[in-house]
C-alpha cells in the first residue's frame, strides 16, 4: 500500500510505495524536484524535516544524518522509507541556480563508437557522488592544462548511475584527438557542472519542437527520456538535421519512442545523403523542415541545439513565423579554440 508524501511549503504530493525512498519516489514521479547528492546516504544533500509521520531505514541511521539531527525530527529522503503518510519541509529543485555546481573525478567506465566521427562516453562518478541536474544540462571536462571542453548531457536526471556524452571528432581537436585515438576504458577525467540554463521547462502548456544538429541531439535525448518518464502528455516533435544516413548515428532509438509514445513524433532530414543512402525522407535545412510543417509557431516552445550557423539561420526565420522570444530556447554547440 503506497503512502502519500507532501512537501511543504509547495505543497507538492507523491505516492511512495514501502519498498523505496521518498528521494527515489520522487524521481519517479516528478523528475528531480528534491535536492540530492550521493544517493547512499553520506552526504546529508537530500536532508528535510519530518512534520508528520514516521520512517524507518532498511540498513540503520544512514551516516549521513546524526543521532542529533534525527532527534530533531531531520532525515534523509534518498534513504528514509515511509510507514505512514508523511508531511516533510523540503527545499525544492526548480530552476538551474537551485542546483549545486560541483569539481568531480571520474572515471571513463566504457566507449562505444556510434559514427565514424562520434563517440559516446559513460563516465562514473565515485561511489560517494552523483551529479543532479536537469534535463538540457552540460558539464565542462577538465584538462590538465586549465583548458575545459564542454559537453552536454545525453542521460536524463533519472539514470545519473552513468554520465552519457556524444562527442564529435573535431580534426586537429586537443580533446577529441585523445579520446578517439588515445583514451582507454577505466581513464580518469575531471569535470564540472552542471552547467548551463537549456532545460525542459515542464510548467509550459504548449507543444513542444527540438530540433538538434549532428550532436545537437545528446540534450534533446535527455529531455525527451526525461519527458517520457515523468508521463509529459504535451505533443513533442523531434527533427534532427544531419548530412548524411551515416550521421543519424542513433536513428533507432527516436523510432523506438515512435512506437512507444503516442504524443511524440519524429522528423530526420538530411542536408547531403549519400546516393548509397537511398534516402526517401526530407532534404535540406532541418530549419526549413520545421517551417513547412508548422507555419505559425505562435503557440510552441522551441529547444534548439547543434552548431551556431543552424541556430543563426533558424531564428529570424522562426520570429517571422510568430515565435516570440521567450519561448525559444538554444544551446549552441561552438568548437573550443586550440
Amino acid at each position: 500500500m503506497p503512502y502519500q508524501v507532501t512537501i511543504l511549503p509547495s505543497g507538492h504530493q507523491l505516492l511512495v510505495a514501502d519498498n523505496e525512498s521518498v528521494l527515489d519516489a520522487a524521481l519517479r514521479e516528478q523528475g528531480s524536484v528534491l535536492p540530492y547528492g550521493c544517493r547512499n546516504g553520506t552526504c546529508g544533500s537530500c536532508m528535510a524535516t519530518i512534520q508528520s509521520g514516521q520512517v524507518n531505514y532498511s540498513e540503520g541511521r544512514p551516516p549521513g544524518l546524526s543521532e542529533r539531527e534525527q532527534a530533531e525530527g531531520k532525515a534523509l529522503l534518498c534513504q528514509a522509507r515511509p510507514r505512514s503518510d508523511l508531511v516533510i519541509v523540503a527545499r525544492e529543485v526548480k530552476t538551474s541556480g537551485d542546483l549545486v555546481v560541483k569539481t568531480l573525478p571520474c572515471r571513463v567506465e566504457h566507449r562505444e563508437l556510434l559514427a565514424p566521427d562520434v563517440m559516446r562516453l559513460f563516465l562514473k562518478l565515485p561511489n560517494t557522488e552523483r551529479l543532479q541536474f536537469l534535463a538540457g544540462h552540460y558539464i565542462d571536462i577538465l584538462l590538465a592544462d586549465g583548458r575545459r571542453r564542454s559537453f552536454s548531457l545525453a542521460n536524463p536526471p533519472h539514470a545519473d548511475e552513468l554520465l552519457e556524452l556524444h562527442i564529435r571528432q573535431v580534426p586537429g581537436g586537443f580533446f577529441t584527438d585523445y579520446l578517439f585515438n588515445r583514451m582507454k576504458d577505466k581513464a580518469l577525467l575531471r569535470f564540472q557542472g552542471p552547467l548551463g540554463t537549456f532545460a525542459l521547462r515542464e510548467e509550459s502548456p504548449r507543444p513542444i519542437l527540438l530540433i538538434g544538429g549532428g550532436t545537437g541531439f545528446a540534450p534533446l535525448k535527455g529531455m525527451l527520456e526525461h519527458a517520457f518518464h515523468i508521463g509529459l502528455d504535451r505533443p513533442l516533435h523531434l527533427y534532427w538535421g544531419a548530412r548524411a544516413k551515416v550521421d543519424l548515428y542513433l536513428d533507432a532509438l527516436p523510432r523506438r519512442w515512435l512506437a512507444e509514445h503516442a504524443n511524440f513524433r519524429y522528423t530526420p532530414v538530411l542536408s547531403e545523403p549519400h546516393p548509397e543512402d537511398q534516402w526517401l525522407g526530407r532534404t535540406g535545412w532541418v530549419h526549413e523542415a520545421v517551417v513547412t510543417d508548422y507555419p505559425e509557431l505562435r503557440g510552441y516552445d522551441v529547444y534548439m541545439s547543434g552548431p551556431p550557423p543552424m541556430i543563426a539561420a533558424a531564428k529570424p526565420v522562426f520570429a517571422d513565423r510568430g515565435l516570440p522570444a521567450e519561448q525559444l530556447f538554444y544551446d549552441s554547440f561552438e568548437f573550443a579554440p586550440r
